[in-house]
């Protein structure tokens, strides 16, 4: 199963930038973004920012994603999985 995240772009050079999550940086190609700017949320998958999304959108994706890591070190920790 592929997913994309939500990455908020912090560095723009050409089609070349940078996204964050959590601390957490990311090259990002945004080719497929049109006039993509510093600040703008984007989905990533596989390293391209394939749309652009509002912050709204974004953060509660960030919190669902949260959610299931949580749930997967839960059961992990339970011997689960």
């Amino acid at each position: 199963m592929c997913l994309a995240v939500p990455l908020k772009i912090i560095e723009i050079n050409g089609n070349d930038a940078v996204g964050a999550r959590d601390g957490i940086r990311r090259p990002v190609r945004v080719d497929f973004i049109k006039d993509p700017k510093i600040g703008d949320y984007v989905m990533v998958h596989a390293g391209f920012a394939i749309e652009r999304v509002d912050a709204e959108e974004a953060l509660l994706s960030q919190q669902l994603a949260a959610e299931v890591e949580k749930e997967m070190a839960a059961i992990r920790a339970g011997g689960y999985l």
